[in-house]
């Protein structure tokens, strides 16, 4: 754990010193090798979005004994992927835009990083109930109807399937998020067979930071207030950056964006301790904190946040009291952020970044003394103030552009990393790792005290020439660009071009909590097969 106003003074010494001397305390290198490659749904040598060769968004094993993972592409597809084979077959599809054939013709997935199919989540009773939550974006204005196509889809049944009236936000909206509850009555095949009904859907102000997770608490069992109660990371959908009224939505208690949702998505649950939704398509639960405010959304657990890219529950198995929600929020000006979710918590932005406030001319500052916030019901009632809750992670733009994930390690290959928390840079591809011990420390309501980070380096061997010495690289970065070309070669009529810039890389574990790390950019997944602790030379 470290004082923020002391690293600096020092950080600023060791800029000066740079290159004058080599650290000599224990470095971390990680082994990576090739898992699986993915479909290519991208183009080689394109642009945007279609210049990644799989949108590879999240891994998920799969509940139950099956060993299988399922997979989304931001551009349509669900996979499953064997557990023996590594092969990749498509579950459902998404994508029914301009005559693709997938489920929905209003789909919105090759303008700005984050749209598209963005996640899914398995119900905790997955295994006996079959059912499963996904997101999407859709594009508010395109003539098109909103019902899914199911001719893709021979086993869905859409017998009263129905779209639900989208949750307005303030200011100009042009994208429509929408939440889905999927039943299948058979889950042992590789085909969806079975029933979807619309949960929710919500409008974004721009097209950017659309929700981007969702998870349920692992540790609560049936007749828990949390079991099967989701936690829904909502981004700001751009309005946080905006120099105009939709500025202060992320403080809104009245909106949705900027959030962390707590909700019960299926209706007949928990019906004693909640209350029905305005759609009637889900329920709000009794104890979530702002039920009680005239005005407010009573779905909102804490609020102040970006784009909170990632939600991450961690279960220490040996000391439940350690059990901890974390996010990890994408920042705008110079800082991202990892924090521990409390019941209530504001986490300040759109008027803070980190533990920086920010101006409205979206740069950085120091924070008041004291550090105090209006409580935001609407753009204009207020209900006194609170302090922010502070990150127990983070980094600046020095370091990297924007956070992605990360999981406290509990597998058994990897010893040096038990008990670490690893997380990623998504454009550098840079990984480093934090004690989770320091971050429990550093959740003190201090800005000053943050968890130290830890420099990861990667060791890999180069596709196609397994003979060679291993390479050894600060970044993920070679290694994707690596797999890109390796990919490429393996086309013959692909065109060459430039690799894209950014590594997009993504980590994931499986069920025994082993760690792996997947790549838009080459579309590939690459297991964790090796952690050391290395001491360099002076």
């Amino acid at each position: 754990m470290i004082n923020r106003s002391l690293v600096r003074f020092v950080v600023s010494v060791c800029l000066l010193a740079a290159g004058a001397v080599r650290s000599a305390s224990a470095q971390m290198v990680l082994d990576v090798q090739d898992y699986a490659a993915a479909p290519i749904t991208g183009k080689f040598g394109a642009g945007g979005n279609a210049s990644a060769l799989a949108r590879l968004n999240f891994v998920r094993p799969e509940p139950g004994t099956s060993g299988r993972w399922f997979v989304n592409d931001l551009n349509g597809p669900l996979y499953i992927v064997d557990p023996v084979t590594h092969a990749f077959a498509t579950y459902l599809d998404f994508n029914g835009r301009d005559g693709a054939p997938g489920l929905f013709k209003r789909f919105s997935y090759a303008i700005d990083l984050g749209n598209g199919f963005v996640t899914f989540q398995f119900d905790p009773d997955y295994v006996h109930n079959g059912k499963f939550y996904t997101m999407h974006i859709e594009e508010q204005d395109v003539t098109a109807s909103s019902l899914p196509d199911g001719r893709s889809v021979p086993g869905l049944k859409l017998d009263g399937y129905t779209a639900s009236d989208p949750i307005d936000v303030p200011g100009a909206s042009e994208r429509e998020v929408v939440l889905i509850e999927w039943t299948d009555t058979n889950i042992a095949n590789a085909t969806f067979e079975g029933t979807a009904r619309e949960v929710l859907r919500m409008r974004i102000n721009t097209h950017l930071h659309p929700p981007t997770d969702m998870i349920f608490n692992p540790t609560a069992k049936p007749g828990d207030a949390d079991w099967r109660v989701m936690y829904l990371g909502s981004g700001d959908g751009g309005s946080g950056e905006q120099t105009d009224a939709r500025r202060s939505n992320p403080q809104r208690l009245d909106t949705l964006v900027g959030k962390i949702l707590r909700i019960v998505p299926d209706p007949g649950e928990h019906v004693k301790t909640s209350r029905l939704s305005r759609n009637g398509r889900y329920r709000i639960p009794n104890d979530n904190p702002f039920v009680k405010i005239a005005g407010a959304n009573g779905e909102v657990w804490a609020l102040g946040l970006r784009n909170p890219h990632r939600l991450v529950w961690e279960v220490d198995p040996k000391q439940p009291s350690k059990n901890r929600l974390l996010v990890l929020s994408v920042g705008l000006s110079g800082w991202e952020s990892v924090y521990v979710v409390k019941k209530g918590a504001n986490f300040g932005y759109s008027e803070r970044e980190g533990t920086q406030r920010l101006l409205p001319t979206n740069k950085d500052d120091a924070l008041p003394n004291p550090d105090r916030i209006p409580l935001r019901v609407s753009d204009t009632v207020t209900r006194g103030t609170v302090t922010p809750t502070y990150p127990v992670v983070e980094y600046n733009h020095t370091k990297g552009n924007a956070i992605g994930n990360g999981f406290v390690y509990h597998g058994s290959r990897l010893p040096a990393l038990q008990g670490k928390f690893v997380f990623c840079d998504l454009l550098t591809g840079r990984i480093w790792y934090a004690n989770y011990d320091e971050m429990l420390a550093a959740d003190d309501g201090k800005p000053e005290t943050v968890a130290e980070m830890h420099e990861i380096s990667i060791r890999w061997n180069a596709p196609n020439d397994p003979a060679a010495a291993p390479q050894v690289s600060p970044t993920m970065r070679p290694v994707v660009v690596a797999g890109y070309e390796s990919r490429r070669r393996a086309e013959p009529s692909a065109p060459a071009g430039r690799v894209p810039g950014r590594a997009d890389i993504r980590l994931a574990v499986d069920a025994q909590g082993e760690l792996y790390v997947v790549s838009k950019t080459d579309g590939m997944i690459r297991a964790v097969v090796g952690a050391e602790l290395t001491t360099p030379a002076p």
